[in-house]
């Protein structure tokens, strides 16, 4: 895993493909039948990308406080946003638009020291040897039953038209990974539908990194990605190694004008703390227009996020996870020396919030959008057991963030946490 990856904590997810023009759901509405293949694909003829601007798309990116971007590239209707030699099936050739969105992208997004990411579909159910075999090879009791654009609904399946179809895939990783500079992470989806043996690892995530060897790629690659990327569902328990929460904005990951389900800014900054108070990442999704314009009330969020993370961006760039949610309920992080704790306060307290088994001698605290000091008690506790007190620190509305506090803990050593079920003091 490469440092900046988890130093990051935010990147931004953007959908843009000809699913906007219409507003449906990216490739799922005609898979699903919700729409004909045919209706879907005349979308194609609406998607101008009049008023796209990667430069504007990367401003907003770095003004959002997201260190990383990451595009689709081609989703599952297997329509690429770049100038491929291996399909005529892309926004240069056959759309209104006729412009290389990955390489405008690409190119702004590293002018301004981002991190370039590259979602790629390994699904591409527009191209015609992709349905010929089953996952795991395993013919289903009813062939017939299968979907015609992800397998054979004869129960034949022709590996040689499958070999074809990997080699396209490849072709198209290798125009990714060698034609847009340095690309710093792979975003795959739609692994589900082959196994591990069919996509042939770990071979070829070997020949992906003979192209980019510091290339990142993510989990949904039959296990032989690099972290975990748990989606809308925000983990309860801490994912094992590096992972990367991907979520919406509101409930669509492309540009839905009806949907009108967004989170508020304080939703999201509460995610996003939860997130790192983990050890994560968040990866949220914005949904261009179909002229490459971002829904306003998309961009508000993507701005007061960066507003919030500037205010408080030591307790974010660069923090490992925080203490555990037993001892403070609404998420920490921990400085890289881990001599400084930053908790989160998501409301205006009464009085005081409290911290439980906090062994170490605290030397400051204050909030660290003002600098002001604040004190603090220390109730109970039994020191010739090592056992700590209650540590109340006095905060009160008048003293909190508008949207989420950080409430800054230093010390002279690294933190060290009570884990024990306490004592019967016997020794008064």
């Amino acid at each position: 895993m490469q440092k900046w990856f988890e130093d990051a904590k935010l990147g931004i997810f953007i959908h843009y493909g000809i699913y906007a023009v219409d507003g449906v759901a990216e490739s799922w509405s005609f898979y699903n039948g919700r729409m004909t293949y045919d209706d879907y694909m005349k979308q194609m003829e609406g998607f101008t990308a009049s008023k796209f601007d990667a430069s504007a798309w990367a401003d907003l990116i770095e003004k959002s406080g997201a260190k990383y971007a990451v595009l689709t590239t081609k989703h599952h209707d297997g329509v690429a946003l770049w100038d491929t030699q291996y399909s005529d099936l892309n926004t240069v050739k056959k759309t209104a638009a006729a412009r290389d969105i990955v390489k405008e992208y690409a190119d702004a997004v590293s002018a301004r020291g981002l991190r370039l990411g590259l979602y790629y579909s390994l699904i591409d159910w527009s191209h015609p040897d992709y349905p010929s075999v089953y996952e795991g090879g395993k013919v289903p009791d009813d062939p017939g039953s299968a979907n015609p654009f992800s397998s054979p609904v004869d129960g034949i399946q022709d590996e040689a038209k499958w070999q074809k179809f990997l080699e396209f895939n490849n072709h198209q990783l290798k125009e990714l990974l060698t034609g847009f500079g340095k690309v710093d992470l792979l975003w795959f989806d739609g692994d589900w539908e082959r196994s591990e043996e069919q996509w042939n690892l770990p071979e070829f995530k070997q020949y992906l990194k003979s192209l980019q060897p510091d290339l990142i790629i993510n989990s949904r690659l039959q296990g032989h990605g690099d972290y975990k990327t748990p989606e809308q569902g925000l983990p309860i328990t801490r994912p094992d190694g590096p992972w990367e929460f991907c979520t919406t904005i509101n409930s669509s990951w492309g540009y839905v004008p009806t949907d009108q389900h967004y989170k508020s800014l304080h939703q999201i900054i509460r995610m996003f703390c939860d997130c790192i108070s983990m050890g994560g990442n968040m990866l949220l999704d914005i949904g261009p227009k179909e002229d490459g314009t971002i829904d306003e009330r998309q961009e508000a969020i993507l701005l007061g996020l960066g507003d919030w993370i500037r205010a408080h961006e030591e307790a974010v760039y660069g923090s490992r996870e925080g203490i555990m949610s037993r001892y403070y309920g609404d998420g920490s992080t921990l400085s890289a020396d881990e001599k400084t704790l930053y908790l989160f306060v998501h409301g205006d307290p009464k009085e005081t919030i409290c911290v439980k088994g906090l062994c170490n001698k605290i030397k400051k605290v204050s909030v660290l959008h003002s600098g002001k000091e604040l004190t603090y008690d220390i109730h109970g506790g039994v020191p010739w057991f090592q056992i700590p007190g209650t540590t109340w620190i006095h905060l009160t509305g008048e003293d909190t963030h508008e949207l989420t506090t950080v409430v800054k803990l230093e010390f002279d050593d690294k933190v060290n946490m009570y884990g024990g079920s306490g004592a019967v003091v016997t020794h008064n």
